[in-house]
């Protein structure tokens, strides 16, 4: 019989790396900003080298590569090529906008995955949970509201992020359909690999240089595959082996608040009361949702057979 993640065992509480993993995933927006290279470049590095860390661990799974069907091969490309876009949106608009508007904005993702998965697959959501997206996108609103009364550049970069969220849903619609098949290791690895390859492509198209970058630089690219991805995501993705899903799911609130804190403390970005107010509507919101999800989910269990559990979740901010 296999375990489930409640009766695995940790040796140490799983509070520990769960707060690890929420502080790394905050630093994402301010290692964005503490670079002064293109986004695409830092994009294309990240992933690049959290490809090139992840390689040795899989050398059994990377044998399977053969049985991938060319449907799949296709539905990687467009994860990879969907990812891609997430980070050159959400990247750009730390740019013109604020690290709280930006990262409150990006957490709308699971919403968006909602509407998609109604639309595209007829998975009908609980009411609560609609309820939950509705308060949620009340405070998409509250801060671009705010934002286009402060600047029209800074409502410029809002839409970024809100663009952002919506091609790292797409990303996730695509996941949940191949990480059926695939391992969450396969596809990321594979996912990652293609989404540098597009960032190269574009940088090659638009002319952007590749090289030629300061040492400051350079620690900035691998720290941003090292610290939000490995001691974030990966993280995560591990302790799905010990906790329940939904608690892993609850962290997305973690990064616009972490970031939020961050950028105060080391760019002395205030939060206005636009984004506070925005921002207490969206984890409300999200909140709403998830449980109703969780609700679902077990109620699901009890009517259906269970699918083979994937162990992971696709890479996001």
């Amino acid at each position: 019989m296999q375990s489930s993640p409640q009766s695995a065992k940790l040796s140490i509480s799983p509070v520990i790396p769960l707060l690890i993993g929420m502080l790394a995933i905050s630093f994402a927006p301010i290692l964005v900003r503490a670079s002064d290279a293109p986004v695409s470049v830092q994009g294309m590095y990240r992933m690049l080298f959290t490809f090139l860390l992840m390689l040795p661990f899989g050398a059994k799974q990377l044998r399977t590569v053969h049985t991938i069907s060319r449907k799949d091969w296709l539905l990687l490309a467009a994860a990879g090529f969907f990812l891609a876009l997430h980070f050159l949106l959400w990247m750009a608009s730390l740019t013109y906008t604020s690290i709280a508007s930006s990262t409150i904005l990006l957490a709308l993702e699971p919403v968006f995955v909602l509407i998609g998965a109604f639309f595209l697959f007829k998975d009908r959501p609980h009411r609560f949970a609609v309820i939950g997206m509705l308060v949620a996108l009340v405070g998409a609103v509250s801060i671009g509201s705010g934002d286009i009364g402060l600047s029209q550049r800074a409502f410029f970069g809002d839409m970024l992020s809100f663009l952002g969220a919506l091609a790292v849903a797409v990303n996730m619609l695509i996941a949940k359909q191949i990480m059926r098949r695939l391992s969450s290791y396969l596809y990321s690895l594979i996912v990652f690999g293609i989404t540098a390859a597009c960032f190269f492509v574009y940088n090659l198209i638009t002319g952007i240089a590749m090289t030629g970058y300061s040492l400051k630089e350079w620690g900035v690219f691998l720290l941003l595959a090292v610290v939000p991805t490995v001691f974030g995501h990966m993280i995560f993705n591990w302790l799905l082996k010990y906790v329940k899903p939904a608690t892993i799911s609850m962290t997305v609130l973690a990064e616009p608040v972490g970031a939020s804190l961050l950028g105060m403390l080391l760019f002395r970005e205030m939060i206005s009361g636009f984004q506070l107010i925005g921002g207490l509507f969206i984890i409300a919101g999200l909140v709403i949702y998830m449980r109703a999800e969780k609700q679902g989910a077990a109620a699901d269990i009890g009517t259906e057979q269970p699918e083979t559990a994937v162990d992971g979740e696709p890479l996001q901010a």
